[in-house]
């Protein structure tokens, strides 16, 4: 049975804001494993790493925190699918703090530069004894049954073996292993489409010894098609309707064309059989014949330029042709067996690849940059440090990247700029590229319209607004004499009061409190509204604005939050107590498996709160039921379901802190001229999150998916980012 991979991370509360670095480092270990250094994360841990189908980074360009929570109702498919939420710190250089400073490319660019360096790679390659080619096969010319792979070697390269567990209902070619120097070469080729079932065949390519096209047939999948793949395969709607060919009549022809001691050639050819769910014994297998170490492999695009000076997979063609491929895998075979190790060894592959790199990011300016400005890899410079570039160690081990944003990607796979591209445009990009990438970055924007500084200086002081009325509540009447002190202590039990006033506008007085935590106001409305009161029977509520209409939504939709369930906000504590007394105390509570004790980010004292993390949702069902009414230190506690999640705290204490003080009727008469923008943005926001919901449902099982806010550093002021995440399961939703 296949082992699930899930995601652990200990995000409540003050140390749920992640460094650029602490990203990378996340980033590092999902896609590499333990190659290239890589190491567990710090801050998270991924269990089962070896097992993830991929990783997919969503990045919302120049947005940062705020935009997720002041369009919170907007964005129904994050706040539900993702467990893990953090906040991130924001980088005044995004995308290199994401992939890596990598290595000092400015001299590289230069033609001195390339020349040195190809020089030293030859100086490298004249020792021929450290060649894998050489390593592996020896130097001397041999026939082509050294170069099959054997038994075991198809094992190990999951090949389709008679009698396999996974090969049940294969058809085998009959085919016997009686293989001679003199057996006849076969080039195959295969383009699948993603099906309901999985991968299956829709075209077949089969070439002799001569390049003649002996085969070269479309066929009708079993299953409803989910992705024609086009771009890759070639393979459209259209094309399908008319065949009748099925992968049955494919397998009986291959069988009849084989001779007895036929072998195959092919580059990945595992894939191609496995197909066609056909076993063949002698397979020559180009991808592992021009070996390289550490089991990364040469691309057929390259070995067909580098080795035959042919140019297939042409970007202006649509999609792959098969007949090509087949012939091009043959001929690398034909070139190796005839020429020999050492001729292929002296070649220098790494170097050409190594030179061919370098020339395509010479050329190549620009990493992922949208519109002109933001996503931008400035090359121009050499960086401070030379901790290695991302994308390069990808590369190095072989795994497909993809990068996707406003701009089309060129064979390299680096991006160039095209300002036309839609975020609809991304999206099925995406879900055409994604399934057969192992790392991919795909970007959307809401366009330079809605990320204009005016705007989002409005955005800022709308949520700062909001989120005080939020935090407010208003409490009274009272009689004229009344005790200040008694209503402290009363509305204090709720949790930390920021400021409390007294209203003297109306006939009675009334109090105005604001909290410091979003619970607590909430906690003051729902056990306090109706109650005595120093000396008087007060209703309590919130204020009442325009901006506040949908309050109990938003407050039933935060209790609602993936990343809220099994938390609970416990309030009434004593200063005095530690957060080892309240270990201690909450230590009979059921499946309790975090606590968070806040501290006011400026003295480091302890609120009179905490929040309580339970691995079962039921189990901080009972423990709410047990904790209200109980006294603790001569303390009676209150508690309720947590509204905001751990990484929010910080978040708004420095909203509560910051200099929004304008008055009313600036403020009011601002957010007049922004309103229509505003309901645009709604709407751009909605879609993107329809965009995202269905990019995540078309992901493999098991792929780590991420959504990066990356938040601002500017001259114009610092956005705190966010980020959320989450390995995908059979249910949908993210796993813890």
């Amino acid at each position: 049975q296949e082992k699930s991979c899930h995601l652990s991370a200990a995000l409540l509360g003050e140390d749920s804001e992640i460094s650029q670095d602490q990203l990378y480092e996340l980033l590092k270990y999902a896609a590499l494993g333990k190659c290239h250094s890589a190491a567990q994360p710090s801050w998270c841990r991924i269990y089962h790493q070896s097992h993830l189908a991929g990783v997919v980074v969503v990045v919302l360009h120049e947005m940062s925190q705020l935009h997720f929570y002041r369009f919170y109702l907007q964005f129904k498919h994050l706040r539900k699918v993702f467990r893990h939420r953090f906040t991130l710190a924001p980088s005044a250089n995004f995308p290199v703090s994401l992939y890596g400073e990598g290595t000092n490319l400015k001299s590289q660019n230069t033609p001195q530069g390339l020349t040195s360096t190809s020089s030293e790679c030859i100086t490298k390659s004249s020792n021929l004894q450290c060649d894998p080619i050489i390593q592996r096969y020896g130097e001397k010319k041999q026939g082509l049954t050294s170069y099959t792979l054997t038994l075991e070697e198809q094992k190990k390269n999951d090949y389709p073996i008679e009698g396999s567990p996974g090969c049940k209902g294969y058809i085998s070619t009959e085919c016997d292993q009686q293989r001679t120097d003199s057996s006849p070469l076969f080039g195959l080729d295969c383009e699948m489409c993603l099906t309901a079932k999985g991968n299956e065949v829709t075209r077949v390519s089969l070439v002799d010894a001569r390049g003649q096209c002996l085969l070269n047939e479309l066929v009708k999948p079993e299953s409803t098609v989910v992705n024609y793949r086009t771009r890759f395969s070639g393979i459209t709607k259209k094309m399908l309707l008319p065949v009748k060919t099925r992968l049955s009549d494919i397998q009986t022809r291959l069988k009849k064309m084989l001779p007895h001691d036929a072998v195959l050639v092919g580059h990945s050819l595992n894939s191609d059989l496995q197909a066609l769910e056909m076993i063949h014994p002698s397979v020559i297998d180009t991808s592992l014949l021009f070996a390289r170490s550490e089991g990364r492999r040469f691309k057929l695009k390259f070995l067909a330029k580098a080795v035959l000076g042919k140019e297939i997979q042409c970007e202006q063609k649509l999609g792959h042709d098969p007949t090509e491929d087949a012939r091009a895998a043959l001929e690398l075979a034909q070139f190796f067996i005839e020429q020999g190790p050492t001729k292929v060894a002296e070649l220098n592959l790494e170097m050409l690849l190594t030179a061919e790199k370098l020339a395509e990011v010479s050329q190549n300016k620009a990493v992922l940059q949208p519109q002109g400005c933001g996503f931008q890899e400035q090359l121009n410079e050499p960086p401070p440090l030379s901790k290695p570039c991302f994308l390069d160690c990808l590369q190095m081990t072989g795994q497909k990247t993809l990068l996707l944003g406003k701009e089309g990607l060129d064979s390299s796979g680096l991006c160039q700029s095209n300002p036309s591209t839609s975020n609809k445009q991304i999206l099925q990009r995406a879900l055409e590229d994604v399934p057969l990438s192992k790392f991919s970055i795909i970007q959307f924007s809401l366009g330079p319209e809605y990320l204009a500084s005016h705007l989002h200086a409005g955005l800022h002081e709308k949520v700062r607004s909001k989120l005080t009325d939020m935090l407010t509540i208003y409490a009274g009447p009272f009689e004229e004499n009344f005790c200040m002190k008694s209503v402290k202590k009363e509305f204090g039990r709720c949790g930390p009061i920021q400021s409390l006033t007294v209203v003297t506008e109306t006939f009675q007085p009334y109090v105005c409190i604001q909290y410091e935590v979003l619970e607590a106001a909430q906690l003051a409305v729902e056990s306090l509204n109706g109650a005595e009161v120093a000396g008087s029977c007060i209703k309590v509520q919130r204020p009442v604005t325009a901006a506040m209409l949908d309050c109990n939504v938003l407050i039933k939709e935060l209790e609602l939050d993936v990343e809220n369930e099994g938390v609970i906000y416990v309030a009434g504590l004593k200063k005095s107590l530690t957060e080892t007394d309240l270990q201690e105390e909450f230590s009979q509570l059921k499946d309790l498996e975090t606590l968070f004790l806040p501290k006011d980010l400026q003295s480091g004292k302890h609120r009179n709160c905490c929040f309580l993390k339970f691995q079962k949702t039921q189990s901080a069902v009972d423990a709410l039921e047990a904790i209200n009414g109980w006294t603790m230190k001569g303390s009676k506690l209150r508690s309720r379901n947590a509204l905001a999640p751990g990484h929010l705290w910080r978040w708004i204490w420095q909203m509560n802190h910051s200099n929004g003080k304008q008055g009313k009727h600036i403020f009011y008469e601002k957010m007049e001229q922004l309103s229509d923008s505003e309901q645009d943005l709604r709407k751009k926001v909605k879609k993107l999150d329809h965009h995202i919901k269905k990019l995540y449902r078309s992901l493999q099982n098991n792929t780590l998916c991420i959504v990066l806010f990356p938040g601002a550093n500017s001259t114009q002021g610092s956005q705190s980012g966010l980020g959320l995440m989450g390995i995908k399961h059979d249910e949908g939703r993210s796993a813890c």
